[in-house]
């Protein structure tokens, strides 16, 4: 008796994330969060499988190195000029205090130092004392990643000079849903500084904040144009907004925390090599919750005790939580 063995179908009959394509409509990726969410988990959890090691997870942290008094309008950010939210006005950290910081936060296990600015954009006397920074975080053996506004033309390649390896610039939200965010700049600007930190050669970490207003279609828009940059971002942060009191998001309705989980498993999916991040909001987060991001393909989170302004769980809680779940740290 003869058995005859049948090909597998193509993958893009099955999974259209496994085959070689440039673009998700909205509508494919919206069509995602609409699966039912055990079903979207297990696909999201094959995807991930399939491109990294589903129980390892990049911890990286987050320095602000210059607070507050930014002119932008952002409507969810504390650090902007036009909000009271009883922020204060800071200059540029020195250095010798952000090298401290930079050895604490390899002493607890971060692979990954970002420096953060409250800036529009650094001015040409801002970039030195940050490329000096820069210089001397990778000294200590450290991936070096700056967030300092949209970038000027020449910016990035000093950057890229000093040895920066990732920079971060978020796209925020849909563009449909982004002139209720923001007002003050457009996001083609910031689509235009991206394009100088790859031409530069630095690695691009992009990403966006879901729960300021904004509805399926709109978070499925986001993950579109996040998915559809050639090439992806090396790094997707997935922020579940902090409602400062002061700015115009104060009172935002708090997002259904599956609905969380599914724009995780929308970013997996669609940008599969990509490290998908846990960002700000996760101190609201339940470790049950949590969990459920790692299974639906987060594979990176900031890790410390404070992001930008806003605090982040302790990482004595962090290390629980991933001992507890049999996940290593890298």
């Amino acid at each position: 008796m003869t058995t005859t063995l049948t090909a597998p179908p193509a993958a893009s009959q099955n999974h259209p994330e496994q085959a070689q394509r440039k673009k998700w409509a909205v509508a494919e990726v919206q069509a995602l969060f609409e699966l039912p969410f055990l079903d979207l988990l297990f696909r999201a959890q094959q995807v991930h499988r399939a491109h990294f090691d589903a129980n390892e997870i990049q911890r990286s942290t987050l320095l602000s190195i210059k607070t507050g008094g930014c002119s932008e309008d952002c409507g969810y950010c504390s650090q902007s000029a036009r909000y009271d939210t009883g922020l204060e006005r800071e200059r540029l950290m020195p250095i010798d205090e952000v090298l401290e910081h930079a050895r604490a936060a390899k002493a607890k296990g971060a692979s990954r130092f970002c420096m953060g600015a409250a800036w529009r954009g650094p001015r040409e006397k801002d970039m030195e004392p940050v490329l000096e920074m820069v210089r001397e975080v990778k000294k200590l053996g450290l991936q070096t990643c700056v967030t300092l506004g949209m970038l000027r033309d020449g910016q990035a390649e000093q950057l890229a000079d000093a040895g920066l390896d990732y920079y971060n610039h978020n796209i925020d939200t849909a563009p449909e849903f982004y002139g209720q965010v923001i007002t003050t700049h457009t996001m083609q600007d910031r689509l235009n500084t991206l394009d100088k930190v790859r031409d530069a050669g630095i690695n691009v970490c992009c990403g966006g904040i879901i729960g300021m207003g904004e509805g399926r279609s709109s978070r499925a828009g986001l993950i579109a144009q996040l998915a559809n940059m050639e090439p992806p971002p090396d790094s997707v942060p997935i922020n579940n907004l902090v409602a400062i009191p002061g700015t115009p998001m104060a009172e935002s309705e708090q997002l259904d925390p599956f609905e969380f989980v599914r724009t995780i498993a929308a970013a997996r999916i669609t940008m599969p090599a990509s490290y998908v991040r846990l960002s700000a909001g996760r101190e609201q987060m339940s470790d049950e919750l949590q969990a459920l991001c790692f299974m639906a393909g987060a594979n990176s989170m900031f890790y410390g005790d404070r992001l930008l302004t806003t605090s982040n769980p302790e990482a004595d809680r962090d290390e629980n939580l991933l001992a507890r779940l049999g996940l290593k740290a890298v």
